[in-house]
């Protein structure tokens, strides 16, 4: 997950949220504010939902080998049933 630069200058933060024994409940983003004290923070790490978008759609197009050679592991495995 990144920090996502919104059009309108706040920033998309993703948020992990565990349990006490810490098991990931979920995750998710936060927004914040030009002014927020984690702001400046954020900032210089930060993408725009149009580079986000492309940085996904190139793992994805990049992806088939690597699922290729999943599967095949998978298939491989004892007790794989399709």
């Amino acid at each position: 997950m990144y920090v996502i630069r919104l059009a309108d200058g706040r920033l998309r933060i993703p948020q992990s949220l565990t349990s006490d024994d810490g098991r990931l409940i979920g995750n998710a983003y936060v927004e914040i504010e030009p002014g927020d004290p984690d702001y400046e923070r954020w900032l210089p790490e930060s993408i725009t939902e149009e580079q986000e978008a492309e940085r996904r759609l190139r793992w994805q197009e990049g992806n088939d080998e690597l699922e290729r050679e999943f599967l095949a592991f998978k298939e491989s495995q004892p007790g794989y049933d399709r």
